[in-house]
């Protein structure tokens, strides 16, 4: 096998840390960590603009990182599932710890 084929399984890969890869899209899957958050209780929490915040939800929503749930007039984000969690949270931890 080629080691353009053996790396090209490593792409969806790639691609999921790339929509992590900002600050802000990477706070917004830590907070729902925590459980559901609407765009208002997100924009309020980061104190970014709503358009910024919504932009960013597009963006995770795209890569399958978050789904919605229309409730209403509001719609609701919530991780795709546990494995999300764990990536982001494992990452986290990993950044916390003093490796010297």
């Amino acid at each position: 096998m080629s080691d353009e084929g053996v790396l090209g399984q490593y792409e969806a890969v790639a691609a999921l840390f790339d929509a992590m890869s900002t600050p802000l899209r990477a706070g917004i899957i830590h907070r729902l960590c925590q459980g559901e958050q609407t765009v208002g209780q997100l924009v309020e929490w980061t104190g970014r603009s709503q358009p910024l915040v919504s932009q960013h939800l597009r963006l995770l929503r795209a890569a399958n990182l978050v789904r919605t749930e229309r409730r209403g007039r509001e719609v609701v984000y919530s991780l795709t599932d546990e494995h999300v969690a764990h990536v982001l949270l494992d990452a986290f931890q990993h950044t916390q710890e003093d490796h010297s």
